[in-house]
């Protein structure tokens, strides 16, 4: 007898699989009004993912006073990271705009999540970047965005540049006046601060020493921030205290990037005599000019630093919040070298910064490193490296274009390892001299 073997096949329940869906939002304004309209879009989208059974809530990520530039959008880019690492398959914005202004950002980010599987959604213009004319349609809108966006910037620019031609100044904040109805009104317990630091500077004090002396005092600035070389630097030169304006000394490259550029006769400026009230009187103002320039030429400057490189504006103190600067060592010898340093600690010391300087080439050391390379390439860094944090003394952490942090550790030299011997022979031959 022939056996008859019949195949049962056990039917399983399947659960269904939920998609990761996320939300993107971003006001390009610090107001309290924008930051408030950023906490409502948040709202929404935390609720709108979470009432669709089908949708797994994979978070809501929000950059605050931020344009629409690609790079300079820190939650943008932890988000394209997560959208690469798997965690989020659909994102979700209110418009192309808020994605971003710039065509050629928005068709590259598009392209890019494409390509791994990530559909963007774009609510008011109800394109799904996933569908066969999205690609189009976000070209036509994205070019429309940016071109709205420019004439917006151009109009601003033009009524600014109006008020120039008709003396009146723009949102001055400067300490020492009140802005009331477009006029400078001198606020008094501000224009006592501005009165000490012209005349303690013209009696013989520095900038650090007055600096210092306003922080013993716990003298408010005008945004209540930390008092700093800088803004004192600016304060003693600003003819605003001699009631007299000059207008339009710096303008906005272009509506993309928002860069403030110095105005070296690219603009027309002009000069408003006696618009407000004076805090200094002329000739207070005149001598001080004068001193500034007697100290300039008394303190020959240091030999000129290159100031461009790769790693400018790229690493970050993270115990301060200062960037890093490059600074020449053994300037006049054979022994020339650089480093970056802290720009409060350089210009401050310890007291307000305990990040120590970190020598270039143990930077280029631990780039190689980082991107896999035998030795430094300038190009590959600044091709795949967008940031450098300093969160301690002997660690950097490197932010990779890719949204990736990789950290570093070093150990900095004794005096003595950092010495060569004919560097120590020098310093005997010194020493038996004196």
């Amino acid at each position: 007898m022939n056996k008859i073997i019949t195949k049962i096949l056990i039917s399983t329940s399947q659960f269904p699989t939920r998609c990761k869906v996320a939300a993107y939002a971003r006001v390009s304004s610090e107001k309290d009004a924008m930051l408030h309209s950023l906490a409502a879009q948040v709202s929404y989208y935390q609720n709108l993912i979470q009432v669709h059974p089908e949708w797994e809530f994979a978070g809501v990520y929000a950059d605050e006073a931020m344009t629409g530039t690609k790079e300079n959008r820190p939650e943008f880019q932890r988000m394209l990271s997560d959208c690469k690492s798997g965690l989020i398959e659909k994102v979700i914005t209110k418009s192309i705009s808020r994605f971003a202004r710039n065509t050629v950002t928005l068709l590259e980010t598009v392209r890019e999540l494409k390509a791994i599987g990530v559909d963007v959604y774009f609510e008011e213009q109800n394109i799904h970047s996933m569908s066969g004319d999205g690609e189009l349609l976000l070209t036509i809108l994205a070019s429309y965005a940016q071109e709205e966006s420019l004439s917006v910037s151009e109009n601003c620019k033009w009524r600014v540049r109006q008020n120039f031609k008709n003396g009146r100044p723009g949102n001055l904040r400067i300490l020492g006046y009140d802005l009331s109805d477009g006029q400078l009104v001198i606020n008094p317990n501000e224009a006592a601060i501005v009165k000490m630091i012209f005349t303690d500077y013209l009696g013989g004090m520095g900038k650090n020493a007055i600096v210092r002396k306003l922080r013993a005092l716990n003298s408010p600035t005008k945004s209540n921030g930390k008092w700093m070389i800088s803004t004192i630097h600016t304060m003693l030169r600003d003819e605003k205290y001699t009631g007299n304006l000059l207008l339009q000394k710096t303008y906005i490259k272009d509506h993309l990037s928002k860069t403030k550029i110095y105005n070296n006769g690219e603009y027309p400026q002009f000069y408003v005599e006696d618009s407000h009230e004076a805090i200094i009187p002329k000739s207070l103002f005149d001598e001080v000019q004068k001193e500034i320039a007697n100290r300039e030429k008394k303190y020959m400057p240091a030999p000129k630093t290159p100031v461009f490189s790769e790693f400018t504006s790229k690493i970050q103190c993270c115990s301060c919040g200062s960037y890093f600067r490059r600074k020449l060592c053994n300037a006049g010898t054979k022994y020339v070298s650089y480093k970056w340093v802290c720009s409060t600690y350089n210009t401050e010391g310890t007291d307000c910064c305990s990040i120590k300087p970190i020598p270039e080439e143990v930077l280029k050391q631990l780039s190689a490193e980082v991107l896999g390379l035998d030795q430094y390439d300038p190009v590959a860094f600044s091709e795949n490296v967008s940031s450098i944090y300093v969160p301690q003394n002997g660690t950097v952490e490197f932010v990779i274009k890719d949204g990736s942090r990789i950290s570093r550790t070093w150990k900095y030299r004794s005096r003595s390892e950092s010495w060569t011997s004919d560097m120590k022979a020098k310093a005997r031959m010194k020493r038996k001299e004196r």
